[in-house]
């Protein structure tokens, strides 16, 4: 049993995971120091669990060998305990907020994605309303054996993990407001596509659905205290989870506002994971 009393949090995509897609040697030593101080190590991905061992199957981490206690998934929506694969924690949107939503994203004629409930999430019913969407359509080509149109007037008939909506290029602050007021009864997370960079998608879940809510569950669970909670990300979808810790850290590579806002450390390419780790002062004997 851990007694340190503390819990590191790392979002994946652009923060431990490098531009080439695998994460440095140096990150994944510091992991283990960590563990071995017994301090909780997590992920925090908007990843589902299909996508992230699929990302550490490429890596070659495979068998739960990279070392983390836990793994936050689809932007809060789950926790699993990484050693052993144990689902603790898990939100869904139910079949009439489905259709709340999903009727709202064809009012504004955004392309859209419905994915099914834990644990088949990357399973999902999709929406196109015919504008030029490269992003959209290299995300349905990645996942092509698990997508299938949403035909004319489909009932749904299960709840979904999410909807996720991709939007050609950058969405300014005044329509994502718009979005999430429109959208006020959920939650509504804006990230920047992790295919192309540039592209925005906006994910729609449970409205206790968040990074720092499920870090929140899980301090909870662990009897720790937020203010011994470190993390460090890269993207608007880390926000909340970076003001909710003790410390917050983003690497270079994070949109600038995120780093008026935050400490910066090196880039995901250049160790900044382990570089946060060291300024917090958790590697001291």
């Amino acid at each position: 049993m851990k007694t340190s009393g503390k819990l590191f949090i790392t979002d994946f995509d652009g923060t431990l995971l490098k531009d080439d897609k695998t994460i440095s040697g140096k990150d994944i030593k510091t992991l283990e120091i960590l563990r071995q101080k017994k301090i909780f190590t997590s992920i925090a991905t908007g990843r589902s669990v299909y996508s992230f061992n699929k990302a550490l199957k490429y890596i070659g981490l495979a068998d739960n060998s990279l070392p983390i206690d836990y793994l936050i998934f689809s932007t809060g929506a789950g926790i699993m305990e990484f050693q052993g694969g144990r689902v603790i924690y898990q939100k869904a949107l139910p079949i009439f907020d489905i259709r709340k939503i999903t009727d709202y994203l064809d009012h504004r004629k955004f392309d859209y994605m419905v994915h099914k409930s834990i644990p088949d999430t990357q399973y999902f019913l999709y929406k196109s309303h015919g504008k030029d969407n490269p992003d959209f359509y290299k995300r349905l080509a990645l996942y092509k054996e698990y997508a299938l149109p949403l035909e004319q007037n489909y009932c749904h008939k299960d709840p979904a993990t999410e909807v996720l909506a991709i939007i050609r290029g950058r969405v300014n602050r005044d329509d994502l407001e718009i979005i999430k007021k429109d959208l006020s009864g959920f939650s509504v997370i804006h990230a920047t596509s992790p295919l192309d960079h540039k592209s925005s998608w906006i994910e729609i879940f449970h409205k206790d659905v968040s990074k720092s809510k499920a870090a929140s569950w899980l301090v909870k669970r662990l009897g720790l205290g937020r203010q011994n909670v470190l993390s460090v990300g890269n993207d608007y979808n880390d926000q909340d989870l970076l003001a909710w810790s003790g410390k917050g850290f983003v690497v270079k590579n994070a949109p600038d506002s995120l780093k008026q806002t935050f400490k910066t450390v090196s880039s995901n390419n250049l160790g900044g994971v382990s570089e946060a780790i060291e300024k917090a002062g958790w590697l001291n004997r």
